[in-house]
């Protein structure tokens, strides 16, 4: 969570990082880091500044990540992605405000990460360096291990404990030993 404007600065440089970007500024047609950099500017307003400055830009940086989402059709929560962020497509994201994704995740378009129907905060909490292929859905009080890659279409509705591993299928089971390795960098 991002506390202070070091913090910030840190969120950032690991989400440009883990985008592959190698300029300093996003370019005009760049809108993934654009909205990379507007959520973590909410983040930042949100829990560290206080009084007018807060309500007054931190009010702008939300309706400006309000536009881009819509665009992109991303639905993000702040404070539910550490560090190191990677969407790597334009396109539908869905994720629950009570879920939490460590760092260095990587989200295809398509992802749905959601709370169980029965108890509304009953979301997934999900561990470090973790690959989301295109299209898979988790939801409920579940636990994803570190470095677990997720494959395409998966329907992951239970927890997985064991670190780097492959999971897929409907309802999703481990299919591989291999989990991240050589996917992220």
């Amino acid at each position: 969570m991002i506390k202070t404007k070091s913090d910030l600065l840190e969120y950032m440089a690991a989400d440009k990082i883990a985008l592959g970007r190698k300029s300093n500024f996003p370019s005009i047609n760049d809108y993934i880091w654009r909205y990379e950099i507007l959520l973590r500017k909410c983040e930042y307003y949100s829990n560290c500044q206080y009084g007018l400055i807060r309500k007054l830009v931190g009010g702008w940086y939300r309706w400006r990540r309000s536009k881009l989402g819509a665009v992109c059709g991303f639905s993000i929560p702040i404070n539910t992605v550490d560090k190191g962020l990677c969407i790597a497509h334009i396109g539908p994201i869905i994720i629950s405000p009570h879920a939490h994704l460590g760092e260095n995740c990587r989200i295809h378009v398509g992802v749905n990460i959601g709370a169980d129907a029965r108890a509304f905060n009953a979301a997934p909490q999900i561990g470090n360096n973790v690959y989301f292929a295109p299209g898979a859905k988790l939801f409920g009080a579940i636990k994803i291990s570190d470095n677990i890659a997720i494959g395409a279409n998966a329907v992951v509705n239970r927890s997985f404990e064991q670190v780097g591993i492959s999971i897929g299928g409907i309802p999703a089971k481990k299919i591989s030993e291999q989990g991240t390795e050589g996917i992220l960098s």
